[in-house]
């Protein structure tokens, strides 16, 4: 795939100067000039040159610069037996990116893991096609660890909408695949509209994941099978102490869509939009289709705010990384007094 993209942008580099040129020829002939056509091939092949040099810096080293964010979460709804509670928050590993870098996934492992978290938090797309990606990297995936476990919901890519051929039933049949892998096989909590309580004394967090759930208004429609409220009260009243809601939801057009309007959630974590793996002029490409794109996001409604924090991924779709490293985010929980 990424050979057929490079092989699809150099016709596209190379053919662009030449129908200029042959534009400009025209004109040319029409106004009795000559219009040659060296200078429009040495564009071409500056153009092709530069694309193909940039993508293969992407490809070798782009998408092997990992980076560790560490930042803080300060808020009143914070429980004070929680304070100071290490979060590490990951998303998007598209376990296929690895396959000709075992040792780089080895690599981000074990610098999850020097972090001590309290915490890991995974915001979905594990896998790009399905869980036959993610058998080979067992072993290493089964040495993450944190004190209270690991957390996780389902992207979009987790739902087999891109293994193209298989009928409903077929896609179904994978996720199910892949939901007894992370569960049974990692040990993964793999939340599914599902709720999971994490004490400290009287005081507690609500783990609160989502099936992957694309609102309108921003990014690019996928699949909707998050059921939200279904998650908020499955636990019901069982947590009777101080408690502060955390959900993981793949897709950040989920929070402004029904997070923020609907609910008091104080901290939502995503992913999804990778940054767009490519940063021009300071920008990531995908602030040009998504409102929020990556790092932290802050509203207030009712006198409350309500936070989001998004992970620009760790593996790739397309295997080139400019600008945009691979992150692993490292939340620090503060009560603010």
């Amino acid at each position: 795939m990424f050979i057929s993209f490079l092989i699809f942008c150099t016709i596209v580099l190379l053919l662009c100067p030449t129908l200029v040129w042959l534009l400009c020829w025209i004109i040319a002939r029409l106004c009795h000039h000559s219009m040659p056509f060296a200078p429009f091939a040495y564009t071409g092949l500056v153009l092709v040159l530069l694309f193909c040099g940039t993508m293969l810096y992407g490809y070798w080293f782009g998408r092997k610069q990992l980076r560790v964010t560490e930042t803080n979460y300060t808020s009143p709804q914070v429980p004070s037996a929680f304070n100071g509670y290490k979060i590490v928050h990951i998303s998007d590993l598209h376990l296929s990116s690895f396959s000709d870098s075992h040792a780089f996934l080895q690599r981000i492992i074990d610098t999850i893991n020097a972090q001590q978290p309290d915490l890991i938090c995974f915001t979905g797309d594990f896998v790009g096609f399905g869980v036959e990606e993610a058998i080979p990297f067992t072993q290493t995936l089964r040495q993450l660890h944190a004190k209270d476990g690991i957390m996780s919901v389902l992207g979009n890519h987790d739902f087999a909408l891109y293994h193209h051929g298989l009928t409903d039933a077929e896609k179904e049949e994978k996720v199910n695949q892949l939901t007894a892998y992370q569960r049974d096989t990692l040990g993964w909590q793999l939340l599914r509209n599902q709720s999971y309580l994490i004490q400290r004394d009287t005081a507690y967090l609500q783990i609160i994941g989502v099936d992957n759930t694309s609102c309108q208004g921003q990014g690019f429609q996928t699949i909707s099978r998050g059921d939200l409220m279904k998650a908020i009260r499955q636990l019901g009243d069982e947590a009777k102490g101080e408690k502060m809601q955390i959900l993981l939801s793949h897709d950040p057009s989920h929070w402004r869509g029904e997070v923020v309007p609907t609910t008091d959630i104080p901290l939502t974590l995503s992913g999804h939009t990778h940054a767009g793996q490519v940063r021009l002029f300071g920008y990531p490409l995908s602030s040009l289709m998504f409102t929020e794109s990556e790092g932290w996001y802050h509203t207030t409604q009712h006198h409350a705010t309500q936070s989001l924090h998004i992970n620009t991924g760790l593996g790739c779709t397309l295997p080139v990384r400019i600008g945009v490293p691979p992150e692993i985010t490292v939340i620090t929980l503060l009560n603010q007094q």
